[in-house]
């Protein structure tokens, strides 16, 4: 199983159309032009509404900063993954300052993502699973196949038709593990 690895630091930030912030996308898969799967690191700058996205599902967290009340839900660091429609386009203020954020989007007509949290090991489903990622807000250390990759902090780490073999994650702080499948049999 052979990895690809991206940090947000190594992507250049490229300002949002509304001016509310900046996103250093880390993949839009497997085409920038036509993706399926789309990661982020977003810094939101300023009150305002999210981009509407029809047919999108949406997974968004806070992973630095005071936190933001997106539509009627306060979010902070450490609450975990808010999962949500991508047409709805909620109003997002911040709640006492900048933030920086994980955004995961997947068009649903597409397949279907399945995303867990890293504390849990995965063993990806042998001819299900056509893509699988990790993303370490703190960094840390992938564990497959009797291999370790490090993962510097805000990485995402992934694989394309990945065989079923464990795979780990060590390190503290925000880690969630993605499964993309065609057919809903995931992970």
């Amino acid at each position: 199983m052979s990895w690809s690895l991206i940090s947000a630091d190594d992507v250049a930030a490229q300002a949002w159309k509304n001016g509310g912030g900046q996103t250093r996308e880390l993949l839009a898969w497997p085409h920038l032009s036509d993706w399926i799967v789309r990661i982020s690191v977003a810094g939101i700058e300023r009150d305002g509404p999210f981009s509407a996205f029809d047919g999108i599902e949406r997974w968004f967290a806070v992973l630095q900063g005071e936190g933001v009340r997106l539509g009627d839900l306060d979010l902070r660091a450490g609450d975990g993954l808010h999962q949500f429609d991508g047409a709805l386009a909620p109003a997002c203020s911040l709640l006492g300052g900048l933030t920086r954020d994980f955004n995961l989007m997947h068009r649903r007509s597409r397949g279907q993502m399945q995303v867990t949290p890293a504390k849990q090991d995965l063993t990806p489903a042998a001819g299900h699973s056509h893509w699988v990622g990790l993303f370490s807000a703190e960094g840390g250390r992938l564990i497959h196949g009797g291999r370790a990759m490090a993962l510097k902090p805000l990485s995402l780490a992934w694989c394309e038709s990945p065989v079923a073999q464990l795979c780990q994650f060590e390190g503290t702080g925000a880690a969630w593990w993605m499964v993309w499948s065609e057919s809903s049999s995931g992970a």
